[in-house]
């Protein structure tokens, strides 16, 4: 089976009131690991993507990497999705590239750092859809900039992160923009600011809804009902790999990420992709440092990805699970983008708004 168009997955998770994690990938190992825990849970698949990820692995690399997952396991509906694309040129290329899913992420300009208007956002992200509906590729678009609550600051993701510190109205998606955007570029998924923030150093403490926002999700939900909403920056950052990274002679200082009961509330509230990315590069990390410790006279590489794989894979099955994913991969019944471009251009899949707040 071809690659599907992410609108399956995502309808298919509304359907039945669950969320899917999007994980992002660089390399084999991360893929491996997230198959074998989709395989062993029954769950679909996000594999994601940045431009760095593309720029680092090599279009072809890449590509080839995510079509040997999906002969391997033909079982397994797997979306292969451009995460923050910084232009319409990012998203094209992806397409072009086999990519069922692309994200334009015009809350940034092209420049990755400098916060859009609401206009320009609205411009570029409908000019995608437009673009990649005709062929059958979903599209997902971000309202409202990444970044911290308590800071006012965000953290590049592969470069792609605003620059400054920025208010508290620019750091939280507002419902009813959210209407207008969704309206007016009839995005597949709508990705929203809720105080969330790339890589491993979100919070300073605990988070509570002075700093971590879900009860915009149900605000955005009530407003949205139809609308796949979507969470960047929520990975859990879990204590046990800061605990082995820190005791095999890393350096990372008390932090704080998402908390997965917080995740859950929003996947009830209408959240249906889960972006995590962080926590696998901990895994990762903490199963090469503690590798390298217990025989520092090894030099095949083989005896340090071997356990990044475990322990990634422990990540991907946990959230699988945590996310009510599981169970639910054969149960999707797969179909390619070429469906999917039928059923945009009979209107079937225009999005819907509620008609009172």
């Amino acid at each position: 089976m071809a690659l599907v168009p992410m609108r399956l997955l995502l309808d298919h998770a509304a359907e039945n009131g669950y969320g899917i994690p999007a994980y992002n990938v660089n390399n084999m190992e991360q893929i491996l690991s997230i198959m074998q825990a989709a395989d062993e849970t029954n769950s679909p698949v996000i594999l994601q993507a940045s431009r760095g990820a593309r720029t680092y692995a090599g279009e072809n690399f890449l590509r080839h990497l995510v079509l040997a997952a999906i002969e391997t396991y033909p079982h397994i509906p797997v979306v292969m999705h451009q995460d923050h694309g910084n232009s319409p040129a990012t998203c094209y290329s992806a397409i072009r590239n086999g990519f069922t899913s692309v994200m334009m992420d015009g809350s940034l300009e092209a420049d990755a750092k400098t916060p859009a208007s609401f206009e320009y956002n609205v411009n570029v992200t409908a000019e995608v859809v437009k673009v990649a509906h005709s062929i059958g590729a979903s599209v997902e678009g971000e309202l409202g900039c990444l970044g911290s609550l308590e800071t006012g600051q965000g953290e590049a993701e592969d470069g792609h992160g605003f620059e400054g510190t920025l208010s508290k109205d620019q750091l939280l998606t507002d419902p009813d923009e959210a209407v207008q955007f969704v309206e007016q570029t009839q995005v597949d998924a709508l990705a929203v600011a809720i105080g969330t923030s790339h890589g491993a150093y979100k919070f300073t403490r605990k988070p509570t809804g002075e700093i971590l926002a879900i009860s915009r999700i149900a605000e955005i939900h009530k407003r949205l009902p139809n609308t796949h909403l979507v969470m960047h920056g929520s990975s859990s950052v879990p204590q046990e790999w800061l605990d082995i990274i820190n005791a095999n002679g890393g350096n990372i200082p008390e932090t704080y990420g998402v908390p997965v009961e917080e995740i859950q509330k929003g996947i009830q509230s209408g959240v249906r992709k889960v972006n995590i990315d962080t926590d696998n590069r901990l895994a990762i990390t903490a199963a090469i440092r503690e590798a390298a410790m217990k025989d520092p006279s090894n030099f095949d590489p083989r005896h340090f990805l071997k356990p990044s794989i475990t322990y990634m894979k422990k990540v991907c099955s946990d959230r699988y699970q945590a996310f009510g994913t599981a169970g639910h991969a054969t149960k999707i019944k797969q179909v390619g983008v070429d469906i999917f471009a039928a059923k945009y251009a009979a209107g079937e899949l225009d999005a819907k708004v509620a008609v009172t707040a």
